[in-house]
């Protein structure tokens, strides 16, 4: 050891003499080998002629035991101070920049998917089951629509609106308000508004009763759209006789068929109306609609390819995940779907729920806007874990930029943000891009200000 040190440069000799101190301290060293320690120490500087207590001097600085001492102990206590309990603090903290992966109930969208191939099987069996949730089978062979105009008038000067009939049946007429833009460049996008649970829902829809924050006809065709808004089956002229959205009668004509499979056939034939105008590009049509209307949307956009873009704004909730989930099945008033009512009450899921339709809609364009405190709170932040589950299945479409979510804190609204966002929505994917491409300022566009305006 003593050879080893005479043949070291200075550097080293200094890391010599320290490195036994290093070890004793790190393995618990006891006071009779830090005192030989130190009696070592004082026996190799009196060779060097150091003066004691001097450990090495590189010509510059001057390295004592008192001071590598007093760096071992400060080292010592700071590591000592350390408890367990802060130890776990700092481990807990590092665990907090790791991402961790989100599981969910709605991961069995995507289980056992791993590339377009596969979903696009998927899909299919999707397809058949959400048909089968409608009873789609049972509905009633299409009529020709027979269309008829009962009024008509113009408003603002920038558009007409028209109340129409049509058959959705062979013994049966719907009505729905028509907007058309006067000034209209070539064939115009178009959209089918549909209105939530109000008795003379297609009236609000067009601006002419009740709250005007759900007039999404006289919005849109300011707007450049074409707009149908149609009356909800069990409203406005065919209220039944127990009162408006009592279903009982339409399951006493049609027992095996489902009130959500007929509107959601009803507004597929608003499609068709739609398609015979001359002004109407029948390759760029959207629906939207608030609360029954918001379900509506994701029930028509998964049924009919046509639509191209869709919003749905504060919809019911889903099956699972939901303490009220027997409203989608009631024995009274609005009943949704009858056929699942007896399985709903022994505890057991439909063959598909509501993240499985929406993700029939991609790649087409969906949006969809709900509030943390509309109902609920605890299942409307499943909604959350649901779409992000179906953004999964937007990406294997690569199509991301077709699907987005609004969440909020405005309950059971339509309020001006929602509705700039559904609107926006349209015009990025119904219009044309020039539509909704930003400019710069040109110097063209500039122009000097005057003497007194300057001041101003």
């Amino acid at each position: 050891m003593y050879y080893g040190y005479l043949k070291a440069n200075k550097m080293q000799r200094i890391h010599f003499l320290l490195l036994p101190i290093l070890l004793g301290m790190v393995i618990g060293c006891d006071n009779h080998t830090r005192s030989s320690l130190a009696k070592t120490e004082r026996t190799e500087a009196k060779k060097k002629n150091l003066p004691d207590g001097v450990l090495t001097d590189n010509g510059n600085k001057v390295v004592t035991r008192e001071m590598v001492q007093s760096s071992l102990i400060t080292t010592s206590r700071s590591e000592a101070m350390k408890t367990p309990r802060q130890t776990s603090q700092d481990g807990k903290h590092s665990a907090l920049f790791q991402v961790p992966q989100i599981k969910s109930s709605w991961d069995d969208l995507t289980d056992g998917i791993h590339t377009q191939a596969d979903w696009h099987q998927r899909r299919a069996e999707l397809k058949t089951r959400y048909l089968e949730l409608l009873r789609d089978k049972h509905k009633p062979q299409k009529p020709a629509l027979d269309i008829k105009i009962h009024e008509e008038v113009v408003v603002d000067g920038l558009y007409r609106r028209q109340l129409i009939s049509y058959f959705v049946e062979s013994d049966e007429r719907a009505h729905a308000y028509l907007g058309i833009p006067l000034k209209v460049e070539g064939k115009a996008p178009a959209i089918v508004a549909l209105h939530g649970t109000y008795k003379y829902g297609k009236k609000r829809a067009a601006g002419l009763v009740d709250d005007p924050d759900k007039a999404y006809l006289d919005h849109l065709c300011r707007r450049g759209y074409v707009v149908i808004a149609p009356e909800h089956f069990v409203s406005g002229s065919r209220i039944p006789p127990k009162g408006p959205y009592d279903t009982g009668q339409f399951y006493k004509k049609h027992p095996e068929w489902t009130a959500v499979g007929k509107f959601t056939y009803e507004h597929s034939i608003a499609i068709d109306v739609l398609q015979t105008l001359d002004e109407v590009d029948g390759n760029r049509i959207g629906a939207l609609g608030h609360s029954l209307g918001g379900h509506g949307t994701f029930f028509l956009a998964a049924y009919d390819q046509r639509i191209k873009a869709s919003a749905s704004n504060c919809a019911a909730a889903f099956f699972r995940h939901n303490l009220n989930v027997t409203a989608w099945s009631r024995d009274h008033w609005y009943v949704y779907f009858k056929p699942i009512r007896q399985e709903l009450l022994k505890g057991k899921m439909p063959p598909i729920d509501m993240h499985e339709i929406i993700a029939l809609i991609a790649p087409r364009a969906f949006m969809d806007l709900s509030a943390l405190n509309d109902g609920d709170g605890q299942t409307q932040r499943q909604r959350l874990l649901m779409l992000m589950k179906i953004m999964d299945i937007y990406e294997l479409e690569e199509a991301p930029h077709n699907f987005g979510f609004y969440v909020h804190g405005r309950k059971h609204s339509v309020a001006h943000e929602s509705r700039q966002l559904m609107y926006g929505w349209m015009d990025t994917h119904l219009k044309p891009p020039k539509a909704t491409q930003t400019h710069l300022v040109s110097p063209e566009s500039e122009k000097n200000a005057s003497p007194s305006n300057a001041e101003r």
